[in-house]
C-alpha cells in the first residue's frame, strides 16, 4: 500500500470518527428541535417520519410552556441560583486555591488533591446531613437552600482545578510585582488574577451548569411550583401521571439547553485553555 493510500484512508477514518461523534453529541439537540416544533398529528402518528416535519412546523408547544406552566418562572430561578452559586464558589475557590497554590509548598499539592476527593461523596449520601443544615437555617422551599448546598458540590473540584492553573503560573511575576510594591494581595488582583482568567471562567461555566442541571437536591429542598429550577418544574409538573406530553416537555428541554450550549459555544477556547494550560492535570 503507497504512502498516499494510507494518508487518504487515514484522513477518511478521522472524518468518519469525528462525524460519528458529532452526530451522537448533537442527536439530542436535533431531535429536542425537530419534536418541540412538530404538530401533534405529526408527532403521534407512528406512519410519519419522525426525523422530519411531515406537516408545516408549530409554534403551539412554546406557546403551551410560556402560557399554560411556570417555565418562564423556572428558567429564573436557574438563573438565579446559578448565578448566586457562582458567586459564592469564586468567593470560596479564589482564596482557597491561592493559599493552596502558593503558601502551602508542596503539601499544599496533598491538600488540594483530598480537597478534590471530597467531590467525589456522591450527593445521595449527604442528603440527610444537607436536609438538616438546610432546616435549621429554615430555608426549606427556597431558592436560598440551593445556593448555600450547592457549592459544597462546586468548591471542592473547582479550588483543585484553580489550584492547579495557578500553580502552572511563573511565580516569578507575583514576586516582581511585591518588589514593585504590591502586597501579596495586590498582586493576586494585579497580576495572577488577569492571567487565571480561563481558569476562573472554566470554574464560572462549571458551578452554573451544575446547579442548572442538579436534580436530587432540587427536588428535596423546593417543593412550591414557583420556586422550583428548570431541572426539576419541567419533569415533575410538566408530566401528569403516565401522561408525557412530549410536545411541550422537549419544547421546554430545548429552550433551557440552548443557552448552555451558546455560552459553552462562545467560551469554549477559555474552557479547553484552562485546562491545556495549568499544571493542574500534570
Amino acid at each position: 500500500m503507497s504512502s498516499r493510500t494510507r494518508r487518504w484512508l487515514l484522513t477518511v477514518g478521522r472524518v468518519a470518527l469525528v462525524g460519528a461523534f458529532v452526530v451522537f453529541a448533537a442527536f439530542p439537540f436535533a431531535w429536542m428541535g425537530i419534536t418541540a416544533f412538530k404538530q401533534n398529528s405529526d408527532l403521534y402518528n407512528p406512519q410519519n417520519n419522525p426525523f422530519w416535519f411531515n406537516e408545516p412546523p408549530t409554534l403551539e408547544h412554546l406557546q403551551y410552556a410560556f402560557t399554560k406552566t411556570r417555565f418562564a418562572r423556572w428558567v429564573v430561578n436557574t438563573a438565579l441560583v446559578g448565578a448566586g452559586v457562582v458567586m459564592v464558589t469564586l468567593l470560596l475557590t479564589i482564596p482557597a486555591a491561592y493559599s493552596l497554590a502558593r503558601l502551602l509548598g508542596r503539601w499544599g499539592e496533598r491538600a488540594s488533591i483530598a480537597i478534590f476527593l471530597v467531590y467525589l461523596v456522591p450527593p445521595t449520601l449527604l442528603f440527610i446531613p444537607m436536609s438538616l443544615v438546610v432546616t435549621t437555617l429554615g430555608l426549606q422551599n427556597t431558592l436560598w437552600s440551593l445556593i448555600v448546598v450547592y457549592p459544597t458540590i462546586t468548591v471542592p473540584l473547582c479550588t483543585w482545578l484553580l489550584s492547579g492553573f495557578l500553580r502552572g503560573l511563573p511565580r516569578e511575576l507575583e514576586e516582581a510585582a511585591m518588589v514593585d510594591g504590591c502586597t501579596r494581595l495586590g498582586a493576586l488582583g494585579r497580576v495572577l488574577l488577569p492571567l487565571a482568567v480561563p481558569g476562573i471562567v472554566t470554574v464560572i461555566i462549571f458551578s452554573f451548569t451544575l446547579s442548572a442541571q442538579e436534580f436530587v437536591y432540587a427536588l428535596s429542598f423546593v417543593t412550591a411550583t414557583a420556586q422550583k429550577t428548570v431541572s426539576v418544574g419541567v419533569p415533575a409538573d410538566m408530566v401528569r401521571g403516565d401522561i408525557f406530553d412530549w410536545g411541550p416537555l422537549m419544547a421546554s428541554a430545548f429552550l433551557a439547553s440552548v443557552p448552555v450550549a451558546a455560552l459553552y459555544y462562545l467560551v469554549i477556547e477559555r474552557f479547553v485553555g484552562s485546562f491545556t494550560l495549568s499544571g493542574a492535570f500534570r
